[in-house]
């Protein structure tokens, strides 16, 4: 199994900090008009919102956090890599394709769902088959968990959308674990390397000494 490089923490651990940091600073803009709880990431990132660009800066920088995370995630399966590199390709398309001030978009609400599937099944493309051998978050089942949550927070969001309830928690909660999952397989891989590398004790200094004058010996004789 190919190793996962430390810097690999970097653009993992960036993304979900930014993420929450970027709809709370641009909430914060929006001020009291702004109901986080039934309302979207994606009217804070709309034309005209006082918090636009902070909010676009935002998903522009979680979609490079994705892209450097597949980069440096050599551990896990190809088209897991490739699907969080996707999901991080339309995280840059949603910033580039905000919705309107008023009404919905086609455009936006396609990218946003092509970026929440890629990113919901990543997990599961990226585990590898090894038992204890592999990382625990590349194994098949916690991956399939992480898919299934992932999977259960949208239904759940849709629900919400439908009777005008807590759309917002539901959409957070799944941007959440979307966000934070890159770096929990990527400390799963660093602490499994840190337990199966290998471990050298130290070597006596009288130790080739002692051979040599036992080799010596006979010479002598």
């Amino acid at each position: 199994m190919r190793r996962v490089p430390r810097w690999t923490l970097l653009p993992s651990g960036t993304a979900p900090v930014v993420l929450v940091v970027g709809w709370t600073a641009a909430a914060a803009l929006e001020g009291p008009s702004y109901d986080a709880v039934r309302q979207t990431i994606s009217v804070l990132a709309a034309y005209g919102a006082a918090g636009f660009w902070v909010m676009t800066g935002a998903l522009l920088a979680v979609g490079l956090c994705h892209l450097g995370t597949a980069w440096g995630l050599r551990a896990a399966a190809t088209p897991g890599r490739v699907a969080l590199a996707a999901g991080g390709m339309a995280a840059l398309a949603v910033a580039f394709v905000p919705t309107p001030s008023s009404g919905g978009s086609l455009r936006h609400g396609s990218v946003a769902a092509t970026g929440f599937a890629l990113l919901a099944l990543w997990p599961v493309l990226a585990s590898v088959r090894g038992g204890t051998t592999a990382p625990w978050a590349l194994r098949p089942w916690p991956a399939a968990l992480a898919t299934a949550s992932m999977g259960a927070g949208a239904l759940w969001y849709l629900v919400e959308t439908d009777r005008d309830g807590a759309a917002g928690v539901a959409e957070r909660l799944v941007t959440c674990m979307q966000s934070l999952w890159p770096l929990v397989v990527v400390l799963s891989c660093l602490w499994h390397q840190r337990g199966t590398a290998p471990r050298t004790g130290p070597v006596r200094a009288d130790a080739g000494r002692g051979r040599g004058a036992a080799g010596a010996d006979p010479g002598r004789d």
